[in-house]
């Protein structure tokens, strides 16, 4: 398995910047994903590392090899596109083939990585079916199948999960972490879906307008964002506008114009925001960051809506005229009513300071 290392890469149409001055190194073996929403450079990027497109500035390489400009047959990599693209007059067993046959390899071979990978998929028994009498969720595995059966150095993904259902969605993504985890092949997955991203990477890179927003661990990503855009795409959170009352010692204070005060932890800053007295900043506070009873940052408010989602109620408070919200483990059958005044306080260390 191979590592990526992505040296000063931008990539242009015409006029327009779809990705700039991207700098980035991914292990060998990791599970390493691109996300964003639509437009924001993630898949230009993919193809890039593909071959399908070539950058127009900067160097692609796989370990020290210099990729930038190499034939996409040339790379040894494996590739699960949006809609599978897969041959609905083969069969499973001839889909999953199709890339060995062009790598010549001879018949027995070529039967014997087949039913292995097969087995991988848990697409046993099907090796004889069409493409059209499966379903979306074996096609999908069909055209997993097909790109590991070459033993690529490194797997591409883009939206692959995109034509799923929910439910089986949830099922594929598993299988996904699952097998990547058991071949241990690089694996670059480009979504938009922030479940999808948490849930199975190693590392995320998010990307806004072709920018690279912050880079991390799915924990890094959705404790410490850098700024208001990984705050707010990751998760949900409650983004403050507030001025910086005072900094002493490791307690910062912030207030805003509608008498909110809050105290927080410098340790919480965002990576190399640097802050003064009177300057404003944003404030995010995760709605579990919320507990019950009075403690830190005390507030008291109304309740203007409740949810129950079974294993937590989330509140929607009204304070002066700000509406936060707030998630609160259930633990109790009756709920607290829209009209209803309730005590909550936000710890300190669950309070984080955010730039742009």
């Amino acid at each position: 398995m191979k590592a990526v290392r992505i040296n000063d890469v931008s990539k242009k149409f015409g006029d327009v910047l779809s990705v700039h001055d991207l700098e980035l190194d991914i292990k060998s073996g990791e599970f390493f994903t691109f996300l964003g929403p639509s437009g924001c450079g993630k898949t230009t990027t993919l193809r890039m590392i593909a071959g399908f497109y070539y950058p127009s500035k900067g160097k692609i390489y796989f370990d020290n090899q210099d990729v930038t400009t190499l034939q996409p047959n040339k790379r040894n990599i494996g590739m699960v596109f949006q809609n599978y693209a897969l041959f609905p007059h083969m069969t499973v067993d001839e889909n999953i083939a199709f890339g060995l046959e062009i790598r010549k390899y001879d018949k027995k071979t070529i039967k014997e990585k087949v039913d292995r990978i097969r087995g991988l998929v848990h697409l046993g028994p099907l090796g004889s079916r069409k493409i059209n009498e499966l379903s979306g969720g074996q096609q999908q595995r069909v055209a997993l199948a097909r790109a590991l059966v070459i033993e690529p150095d490194i797997l591409l993904l883009d939206e692959p999960l995109s034509n799923l259902d929910a439910k089986l969605r949830e099922e594929t993504r598993i299988e996904i972490k699952r097998i990547q985890s058991e071949l241990g092949v690089t694996t670059i997955y480009v979504t938009h879906d922030q479940t999808e991203a948490m849930a199975m990477s190693d590392r995320i890179m998010v990307m806004e307008n072709g920018i690279v927003k912050q880079i991390g661990t799915p924990q890094e990503i959705y404790h410490r964002p850098n700024n208001r855009f990984v705050a707010t795409f990751i998760g949900e959170t409650n983004l403050l506008t507030m001025n910086v009352k005072s900094i002493e010692g490791d307690i910062i204070t912030v207030e805003n114009d509608t008498g909110l005060t809050l105290k927080g932890l410098t340790e919480n800053l965002a990576a190399g925001l640097q802050i003064n007295t009177g300057d404003e900043i944003y404030v995010s506070i995760r709605p579990e960051a919320f507990e019950s009873g009075p403690g830190d940052n005390t507030i008291t408010s109304v309740i203007e809506l409740n949810e129950f989602t079974g294993v937590s109620v989330n509140y929607f408070l009204r304070w002066n005229d700000i509406t936060l919200k707030a998630m609160i483990i259930s633990r109790e059958r009756a709920l607290m009513q829209a009209g209803d005044t309730i005590e909550l306080h936000i710890p300190k260390q669950n309070i984080y300071f955010l730039g742009e």
